[in-house]
């Protein structure tokens, strides 16, 4: 398993925004409204995964990894890059999600109040998945040892 690239990332948030976009057009009267609240889920994840990162990262660096008292135990790593992995995906697809609504409220929000209302809230829900996928790369970048190389996952072939 290697770590997650940025540019499948950037392609499934694209389609997803693409998708929302098209569902928010033929769909979007039958929806609840979007309040400030609606995305903030995410960004509690976010700051958690943030937390962990930071974690992770010091015990790694002190050379704290192995089993006993206050170590850092490896399988605790490899789950962590694990739910890193998951989250930076399911940051991508709420990202692109929110992308896409946001792509259709904006044009419309002079027009239409409940438009204007939700514009906000989906702001609020972009930004949030917007930051679980930084916290979740960082997150990924944390749980690598200090002697793996430093390739750009980008670089890698497929």
């Amino acid at each position: 398993m290697g770590p997650t690239r940025k540019r499948d990332l950037i392609v499934a948030t694209v389609a997803v925004a693409i998708l929302a976009y098209l569902v928010m057009h033929v769909l979007y009267r039958y929806f609840p409204p979007i309040t400030l609240f609606t995305g903030l889920s995410l960004l509690a994840v976010a700051a958690i995964e943030g937390a962990w990162a930071v974690s992770v990262r010091a015990k790694i660096r002190d050379n704290q990894i192995g089993v006993g008292g206050g170590r850092l135990h490896p399988l605790t790593v490899a789950r962590s890059v694990v739910v890193a992995k998951a989250s930076t995906w399911v940051g991508a697809v709420m990202l692109g999600w929110w992308v896409g609504v946001l792509a259709y409220l904006l044009p419309r929000r002079t027009e239409l109040r409940v438009a204007g209302a939700d514009t906000p809230g989906a702001v609020v829900a972009a930004f949030s998945a917007l930051a679980l996928v930084v916290a979740a790369l960082w997150l990924q970048n944390c749980c690598r040892s200090p002697g793996d190389p430093t390739e750009d996952p980008d670089a890698a072939p497929d």
